[in-house]
């Protein structure tokens, strides 16, 4: 796990967009994050992006919705604080799968979530984010010192765009998450 870590925008999907963004930027990972209770809209969406995923070699990821990984076979899930834990999800989508967790600012929730068999987590706030004001900030220190204690990828997330993901990567990311950044 290295370099970009794409992020849909939350809202309906533009797929010539998605194209574009795949096409000049070549992240390793793509997630499908649109918070919207419309699920046959969900799964078209996914369904799309998935096969664009496989068109550009790009790991498939589905933002909290095990039961939406499930239903398109997604690479993987990635779990908030206020999802799944990661062995349900582990238990429900397979030891194939990726599971990726939010670890905010706490290292401890990193480790535990290494513990638990996840495959990478996220830190973030790193920066000030137009998408999330009002996230936790994570500092680029708690990222160095997370690197000493865990051995899965760390992505960081929040504000990243290509003037400061060196700073991330720098810090010790494995890989830096971006929304706002590819799409505009």
């Amino acid at each position: 796990m290295q370099g970009i870590y794409a992020i849909t925008p939350n809202q309906k999907l533009d797929i010539n967009n998605i194209k574009q963004m795949l096409n000049k930027h070549k992240p390793g990972f793509l997630q499908y994050r649109h918070k919207t209770n419309d699920k046959e809209l969900k799964i078209t969406e996914a369904k799309k992006l998935k096969d664009l995923c496989l068109l550009h070699n790009t790991v498939f990821i589905i933002n909290d919705d095990i039961n939406l990984a499930q239903i398109v076979d997604a690479d993987g899930v990635h779990l908030g604080k206020d999802d799944l834990s990661i062995k349900s999800a582990r238990l429900a989508i397979g030891e194939g799968k990726i599971i990726g967790t939010s670890c905010y600012n706490d290292i401890d929730t990193a480790k535990n979530a290494q513990e638990q068999g996840a495959n990478y987590v996220a830190f973030g706030a790193l920066f000030s984010s137009s998408t999330k004001p009002n996230a936790s900030h994570c500092s680029l220190d708690i990222i160095s010192k997370a690197k000493q204690v865990i051995n899965i990828p760390i992505v960081g997330i929040g504000g990243v765009d290509f003037n400061n993901m060196h700073q991330a990567l720098n810090a010790g990311c494995d890989s830096v998450a971006m929304i706002k950044a590819l799409y505009e």
